[in-house]
């Protein structure tokens, strides 16, 4: 790996803005060793920028112009000045004050010439994967993909599981593509560790999507989107939608699905060599708060999909799992073990 600083500004302000756009990834990203956690925190940020284009409550014409020019700022940086300058006048309604201030030229300008400063190599692999995620959630918002989504009493949802799957790998599993192949280039793994990382390298990231959309569920309805699909609503005359409750048994096969993607990346967090202590250690500060949250929406069932929806892990719950990942870093049986008591947990759970 080709030496890699930035100056204190600039990790300063990497630094500060992880911790406006995500408290707890903030927290995992100083876990990677140097200089692999300024290459994630990099990348995370700019795909957060992708988000936030998502997100943005304007018709999809727009959104498609705004994703044109942040490809052009992903193949080539040095157009932020321009492209930045331009969207600081833009309406970015439906994003908070740090979500918009990062499309701004004032905001999120040291983010591109960061990216600029990452070597070749490293960049492209970034690159690669956002336009993957980008390519991927321009087709679900556009409104000509009929089979891909339906409109339910105002709300737009995902048509069928295959969409639900394709959505959360667009989203979140190309993020930890991205993220085995920095590690993979970062830890020189050989080529069979490599190969077995990359077959299940988008399982963590599809795993905390799947996760997030079960606890988000009343703040994307608010916003007029389902990402739960549309064939599963129909089992239940689309209740949620109302935020009319569900039954025991739909809902603990939608906490069901999550948990088979939650214990898919306990296989790959396996698969990673324990002399790649950071990239372990960060992986399983995902995986258990994942876990957990997910034990919190199943004792909770009767509440989920209500008007007293709520599924958030308490600080302590979160200072327990960073505690836990510790323990494991180097111990694949205690996360084995924790897997198999978090599992039986939620089985309990619906007795």
């Amino acid at each position: 790996m080709l030496t890699f600083y930035l100056l204190h500004e600039q990790k300063k302000y990497i630094e500060e803005l992880m911790n406006k756009v995500s408290r707890s990834f903030a927290l995992v990203t100083p876990c990677f060793e140097e200089p692999l956690d300024t290459f994630m925190s990099t990348a995370y940020l700019i795909f957060r920028v992708a988000d936030n284009i998502e997100d943005c409550r304007q018709p999809y014409n727009w959104q498609k112009n705004r994703f044109i020019e942040f490809k052009q700022l992903l193949k080539e940086p040095t157009l932020a000045t321009n492209i930045l300058s331009s969207w600081s006048y833009e309406d970015w309604r439906g994003l908070n004050t740090d979500q918009t201030k990062l499309m701004t030229l004032e905001g999120g300008l040291m983010l591109w010439e960061i990216f600029a400063l990452i070597p070749d190599a490293v960049r492209q692999i970034i690159s690669r994967w956002v336009l993957a995620m980008v390519e991927g959630i321009e087709e679900f918002l556009d409104g000509q993909y009929k089979a891909t989504m339906v409109t339910r009493n105002g709300v737009r949802l995902l048509a069928q599981e295959d969409d639900y799957s394709r959505y959360c790998y667009f989203a979140a599993g190309t993020v930890g593509q991205m993220g085995t192949e920095l590690a993979i280039d970062h830890y020189r793994f050989n080529l069979d560790i490599a190969k077995n990382l990359l077959a299940h390298s988008g399982t963590c990231g599809q795993a905390l999507q799947r996760t997030n959309i079960v606890k988000d569920f009343p703040e994307d309805l608010a916003n007029g989107i389902c990402y739960l699909p549309d064939v599963w609503m129909q089992e239940i005359d689309s209740l949620p939608l109302t935020l009319g409750g569900a039954p025991k048994s739909w809902t603990k096969k939608v906490l069901g699905n999550v948990l088979a993607e939650i214990n898919k990346s306990v296989s790959y967090v396996i698969d990673i060599p324990y002399e790649a202590v950071g990239f372990r250690l960060a992986s399983l500060m995902c995986l258990l708060p994942a876990y957990q949250t997910l034990l919190s929406a199943a004792q909770q069932h009767n509440k989920l999909f209500t008007q007293d929806h709520s599924v958030k892990i308490s600080r302590s719950c979160f200072s327990k799992c960073m505690e836990d990942a510790k323990l494991m870093v180097r111990d694949n049986n205690a996360l084995l073990h924790y897997s198999q008591e978090l599992q039986t947990s939620v089985e309990v759970a619906f007795v």
